[in-house]
């Protein structure tokens, strides 16, 4: 683990949001490293600063007399039947009709057909990239050597995915993951870019494979291309411009030709 790795962590580890494997590669660098040590303990004083009874300090009995929901008064007219009645029908309306929605079948093989607008492939993607930001998804091997990523995905998939340490370049790797796009299993190779996470998708191309593309949506990028019977995905909130530099250093260095984004 480097100090880059330890930064993106240390809130999480302090969370214990980490799993095993992380937690104790955290606790190791912890023990090397005297600055990514003394940034922790940093944050965990803060954290318990923040955490102390004295800071919190009830509202005064005037703003809180103003915020409290008016009494009714005696004199004040009941209100019809009608008008009681209906936000509850309105509310039995909505519900039976979201009821209806989310279980039509024909809704959600729509829902998953279109994936949202465009291509399915990508929405697929960024759905799991996001996902794997959360708490314990993001990787299943934590490593940032590729002799250590490549093995680990063996007998776990159908094929051997292409693993490049992009130090040197500015996009390290830091793990691995399994995870699932169109209905069967890919790899996952995860890199870095600054406080970034770039999630690179891999599975076995088939006859259908289409010719490299790149999509912006809901703030992420996504770069797509097909070469030497693979299929690639690249997903990350970088900017386009990083993304493609990742793209053409992952293509160059696995001795792959550059895919070009449509006019």
């Amino acid at each position: 683990m480097t100090c880059d790795d330890a930064r993106l962590l240390v809130h999480a580890y302090l969370d214990n949001e980490l799993d095993a494997a992380q937690s104790a590669t955290m606790i190791k660098h912890l023990r090397d490293c005297t600055a990514c040590a003394a940034s922790y303990d940093v944050y965990g004083r803060l954290r318990k600063a923040l955490a102390q009874p004295g800071l919190y300090r009830r509202a005064p009995d005037a703003l809180r007399e103003r915020w409290s929901p008016a009494q009714p008064t005696a004199s004040a007219a009941p209100a019809s039947p009608r008008r009681r009645r209906a936000p509850l029908a309105y509310a039995m309306a909505a519900g039976f009709a979201g009821a209806l929605l989310l279980t039509s079948p024909a809704w959600i093989a729509g829902l998953r057909q279109n994936g949202g607008g465009g291509n399915p492939v990508v929405a697929e993607a960024i759905s799991s990239h996001i996902r794997s930001l959360q708490a314990q998804h993001l990787m299943d091997v934590v490593s940032t050597d590729q002799h250590t990523v490549k093995p680990w995905f063996e007998g776990k998939l159908d094929f051997s995915p292409r693993v490049k340490d992009l130090t040197g370049e500015g996009f390290p790797l830091i793990g691995g993951r399994l995870d699932a796009i169109g209905g069967r299993s890919v790899a996952a190779l995860i890199y870095k870019r600054h406080l970034h996470v770039i999630n690179l998708y891999q599975w076995p191309a088939d006859a259908s494979a289409t010719a490299s593309s790149e999509e912006q949506r809901h703030g992420y990028t996504v770069i797509r291309w097909a070469t030497e019977g693979m299929h690639y995905v690249a997903v990350s909130d970088v900017s386009a411009g990083d993304l493609k530099q990742f793209v053409l250093a992952f293509q160059n260095d696995a001795g792959t030709p550059a895919a070009h984004s449509p006019p």
